[in-house]
């Protein structure tokens, strides 16, 4: 297994209770064929540029995990179809 981090932005007007069952969903993709090693939610934030002429803020969620390479297939496949994900990224971490 690799060390991944992956960064979201949600939807910046969505209820508690929906952040956390976005969450759920990412670290759920994450378990199947991997591990959660910490989640760090900066909350919201001023985006750099508007987004779909509509958010100006949205709510960062920062998860770093190690896990095998296809659960990179089955979380880019939940950011497109799922609704409430404004931004994803997906980076290799270099281990030290």
């Amino acid at each position: 297994m690799k060390a991944y981090e992956t960064l979201f932005v949600l939807v910046p007007d969505m209820e508690k209770e929906a952040i956390e069952a976005q969450i759920a969903k990412v670290k759920a993709v994450i378990e199947k064929a991997g591990e959660v090693e910490s989640v760090d939610e900066w909350g919201k934030r001023t985006l750099a540029y508007e987004i779909d002429k509509k958010y100006t803020e949205g709510y960062y969620v920062l998860i770093n995990f190690k896990a095998e390479k296809s659960v990179l297939d089955d979380l880019n496949h939940l950011y497109r179809i799922t609704d409430g994900f404004i931004r994803d990224l997906i980076v290799l971490r270099e281990e030290n």
